[in-house]
């Protein structure tokens, strides 16, 4: 897991670097800045083109001459550099990159306060106003600036972070910030980089490596962690010789009615490929054919309109509750009777989630270590209306830890957070994947997982994981605009065995 820091904790891991290492702080600008320029160089090969350095007279503003003088080294000739002197105040590491650069043939001019700004020919701007540090909305001549740079149609580069955007805690919904093309970012993305609020000022984001103490950074025991690949090769259960169906579990996936049927078979699909030893769909009557037309290798209980189904209950490792199911009064019912009778963690998602949403006497019943899987409108439906990603993030670590359940919050990021209170950031998935049944497949998958005895924890964390990188591997090479369901379905053995290899 890649530790995800607060503001704060960054400050605190660099002045650890610099005293632990030991290295000057001005080193470790130009080590970051080199860090910098190394990707730029590659994303930006073209060294005619005109680039404009805007600099703040903080540490941010360091980095912004450190990397304009980089640049310069690399051939880079089309270069301005412009100090926003918009404060009386500089970082000593800023005079100091001040003073190297003035050494170089590289122009170099100021923006006063209350001026008027001069026309901007540069076909790229990097942006290195304002760092990480910031705590409170721009205003005055940095707003201005900010939003003359908007105004302006260039290819915007931010350096660590773009100028006006807060890396932790709420993002107003009426923040001025420098919409960034491209953000190149130090050591780890920032946490506000994972959720939807930077989603209108980020288009791409890379973090580079710039030598800050790992051990140190996990040292401070972060609540908030970036999935990696090798966490999910650790977590995922090769088959052995002498294993039968028997030793992978057996999942019970309640779902579907007659209109929505597609739910219940794409979800078992996903439970099947996935790696569950038996799959059991308990549908209406109306979707006999449709699942032994779709999924010959899926048994069923068959639900009969006006009966509880009679199941058997120790025969089931768990079960994926709700995709298509209804919220009838059949459908609650039947939801009350397993919660009644069935004590393993379940997945709950869908329909089960909405009436969970208004039969709160439910809750008390809900197995420990169970998981929940909304989206954004279901997470608000069951906890209340939330202004920003980051209030939901907050409340969701709360009801984990009250309700002792895994919630898995989708997202592009989607979060993970666990019943201690651990948020988990899972870095798969992309566009092509917004497609009606694809969280019916993630939910099959968390279950077939979860029947073949991972943890709930490890069983969201591998299942987002796996959900989003077959989705990956269908959509990216090929720049596939759309990835169905059942396709991802069906391609989860090959992703999960490349990942075990």
């Amino acid at each position: 897991m890649l530790p995800l820091l607060t503001a704060p904790q960054i400050r605190e891991a660099d002045a650890y670097t610099i005293a632990k290492e030991p290295i000057t702080s001005i080193d470790l600008m130009e080590r970051a800045s080199k860090a910098f320029v190394g990707w730029f160089v590659n994303h930006f090969p073209d060294k005619k083109q005109s680039i404009t350095v805007y600099c703040g007279t903080g540490n941010n503003g360091g980095d912004g001459l450190a990397i304009a003088r980089m640049l310069n080294d690399h051939q880079y000739k089309a270069l301005n550099v412009k100090i926003a002197r918009f404060s009386n105040k500089s970082t000593d590491d800023f005079n100091t990159n001040l003073k190297r650069i003035e050494q170089k043939e590289i122009s170099i001019s100021g923006i006063m306060p209350g001026g008027q700004f001069a026309d901007e020919e540069s076909h790229i701007i990097i942006d290195a106003l304002l760092g990480s540090g910031l705590n409170k909305p721009l205003e005055d001549d940095y707003k201005r600036l900010v939003n003359h740079l908007n105004g302006l149609n260039k290819t915007v580069v931010a350096v660590d972070v773009p100028t006006g955007f807060v890396t932790d805690g709420e993002v107003s919904p009426d923040a001025v910030v420098l919409k960034a093309d491209l953000v190149i970012t130090f050591q780890q993305p920032k946490i506000n980089f994972l959720l939807p609020e930077s989603g209108p000022y980020i288009k791409c984001m890379e973090a580079v490596n710039i030598g800050i103490d790992e051990k140190f950074v996990r040292s401070l025991n972060s609540p908030y962690q970036l999935v990696e690949e090798t966490d999910i090769r650790r977590m995922l259960k090769p088959r052995h010789r002498f294993s039968n169906k028997g030793s992978y579990g057996h999942a019970l996936i309640v779902a579907g009615q007659a209109e929505t049927m597609g739910a219940a078979l794409l979800c078992s699909a996903a439970c099947a490929y996935a790696g569950s030893g038996l799959t059991t769909a308990c549908v209406p009557q109306s979707g006999l054919n449709a699942l032994n037309s779709y999924l010959p290798e899926v048994m069923a209980i068959v639900r009969h309109d006006m009966e509880l189904p009679v199941i058997e209950w120790d025969k089931f490792n768990t079960m994926g509750i709700g995709p298509g199911l209804g919220t009838d009064d059949m459908a609650l019912a039947f939801f009350t009777d397993i919660l009644t009778n069935y004590n393993k963690p379940v997945v709950i998602d869908a329909d089960a989630l909405n009436l969970l949403a208004t039969h709160k006497e439910l809750w008390a019943q809900i197995p420990e270590n169970s998981v929940l899987t909304p989206h954004m409108k279901e997470f608000d439906r069951l906890f209340g209306e939330h202004k920003s990603w980051w209030q939901r993030m907050k409340t969701g670590i709360k009801k984990a830890q009250e309700l002792k359940l895994c919630i898995l919050l989708k997202n592009d990021y989607t979060l993970i957070i666990s019943p201690q209170g651990k948020v988990y950031f899972n870095p798969t998935s992309n566009p092509a994947m917004a497609s009606g049944g694809m969280g019916d497949v993630l939910t099959g998958i968390i279950t077939s997982l979860l029947a073949q005895q991972y943890s709930s924890e490890e069983a969201c964390i591998t299942g987002a994981y796996i959900h989003g990188k077959a989705g990956d591997e269908l959509a990216l090479p090929s720049r596939m605009n759309v990835v169905l369901p059942g396709q991802l379905a069906a391609r989860l053995p090959v992703t999960m065995a490349k990942l075990m290899a």
